[in-house]
């Protein structure tokens, strides 16, 4: 059932890295994405793949996680994801990309989640140094980088508590609790 694949499309942020994601994979996820609604249909987004070292090398450290962990700098070496798919809009065919970058992101997570994976869609990215890195031409503005792997943590999903904070977190054992509001509290009756 749908609502299954949903609650196991967690943003994962630590993996086993040693557990390849290769390239083919990554190409049946942007295949999801390519088949995935587009704005007017003008398809903007392009895709970089990464499934090897090198190149996930140059990615890893263009990146930002996790903004509410404030105590913790992003996985560690042997917890990072082994494969990276970087979300790029080709600025000439349609600045309203915004739109297709979520369902997109959203069909690529999902195709994760079903094939028993996990990612990440981060947007706190260093984009002129991974522009750089990755020799990106001009007209392509980076959207998003997805980080993909076997996640190697425990990811639960909790009530908002009473104080209202929707802060994610770790407790202890390091299992990262993400809480989320009601159903009645979403749904208006106007």
């Amino acid at each position: 059932m749908l609502k299954d694949v949903v609650l196991k499309n967690r943003s994962y942020r630590r993996f086993y890295e040693d557990f390849k994601v290769d390239c083919g994979t990554l190409k049946e996820f942007v295949d999801l994405a390519r088949l995935s609604p587009s704005a007017g249909n003008k398809q903007p987004l392009r895709y970089i793949l990464s499934c090897v070292d090198e190149k996930n090398e140059l990615i890893f450290p263009n990146l930002a996680w996790a903004a509410y962990l404030t105590d913790w700098k992003g996985p560690s070496k042997g917890e990072r994801p082994s494969a990276y798919i970087v979300m790029l809009a080709d600025k000439e065919l349609s600045p309203h990309y915004n739109w297709d970058a979520g369902i997109a992101s959203q069909s690529i997570l999902l195709g994760a989640a079903e094939k028993g994976l996990g990612g990440c869609i981060i947007a706190s990215v260093n984009k002129p140094n991974l522009i750089n890195a990755l020799k990106i031409p001009e007209k392509y503005e980076i959207v998003f980088v997805i980080a993909i792997g076997k996640p190697k943590e425990n990811v639960v999903i909790e009530p908002v508590p009473s104080n209202g904070d929707i802060k994610y977190y770790r407790d202890s054992n390091q299992t990262h609790h993400v809480p989320k509001r009601s159903l009645p509290d979403l749904i208006l009756n106007l």
